[in-house]
């Protein structure tokens, strides 16, 4: 059965795709691992596919995950008349680059309809990655950063949370957001557990390595202390061909001029993060 992790933070432009895409390219080596792109923004299935595939995927009118919260796949494109929900058909499988696969539930801006009309939907995500949980050793899911009905989805879904944290100005202001949510969360649904994993540094922006960085890390740490979560050793490291990889729905390894030593940090923050989730037998 899969380990299921979201990946969240209450603030926005943390670098929340940056570090799910990237760790499911790491765990795709050796695992067998589902992203899920649950943003009706879609940059994780931007950058999972590329944009041209992306592109090519809505216009071809393939299901995405809005049609698992609509609970069936509607007509057109393939399909003369409305169908049930197949999760098969949903699922993009084996992309991403060379020996580096993975499978992708790739979202879209519809998805925002979902919040118009959230009652008795948030179950439904947690419903149908049951029923593949038994494929995959890791299920990713990169949520967006509000609390809304997709927000419940992903806790319902998952069994850790994983905070991404760009150090700079205001970068705890979505943490104690982010505690009481899981709080209220847990409060009302005692059958379901769900733990913080820990929290990622992103220094994926070279702003965050300088004094205000420093500043934003030490403010982080203590209100981690005050809270019990963990913060993992390695951190995302600075690279300009972030953009690049994403473009080619490539790894950060599989890109012409990342540095080895962001690449190689990179990996060992995935296995460090691999091993907290309990699943550092699947990576040997």
């Amino acid at each position: 059965m899969a380990v299921a992790v979201s990946l969240i933070n209450m603030k926005g432009g943390v670098g929340k795709t940056t570090v799910a895409s990237q760790l499911a390219y790491v765990a795709g080596r050796k695992m067998r691992v589902l992203a899920v792109d649950l943003d009706p923004q879609s940059n994780l299935s931007q950058s999972v596919l590329g944009p041209r595939d992306y592109v090519r995927h809505l216009n071809d009118s393939r299901p995405t995950i809005v049609q698992v919260f609509d609970e069936y796949i509607p007509s057109g494109g393939a399909y003369s008349s409305p169908r049930p929900i197949d999760i098969d058909k949903v699922i993009v499988t084996n992309v991403g680059y060379w020996d580096s696969k993975v499978d992708l539930i790739p979202s879209r801006l519809e998805l925002s309809r979902i919040l118009k009309n959230p009652t008795g939907k948030e179950r439904r995500l947690a419903k149908v990655l049951a029923q593949v949980s038994d494929r995959y050793d890791l299920i990713l899911i990169d949520c967006a950063p509000t609390e809304s009905i997709l927000t419940d989805a992903a806790y319902f879904a998952s069994r850790y949370v994983i905070v991404p944290v760009k150090p700079e100005f205001m970068a705890t202001i979505g943490l104690p957001l982010l505690a009481r949510s899981i709080q209220e969360f847990t409060v009302e649904n005692e059958d379901h557990s769900i733990d913080i994993a820990g929290l990622v540094f992103n220094h994926s922006s070279s702003y965050s390595t300088g004094p205000e960085g420093r500043k934003s890390i030490e403010e982080v740490t203590e209100q981690a202390r005050r809270q019990g979560w963990h913060i993992f050793e390695h951190r995302v490291g600075y690279s300009a061909s972030y953009a690049r990889a994403a473009r080619m729905g490539r790894p950060l390894s599989g890109t012409s001029h990342a540095r080895w030593w962001v690449i190689d940090n990179l990996e060992r923050l995935g296995y460090e993060i691999f091993e907290r989730l309990g699943l550092e037998r699947s990576t040997q």
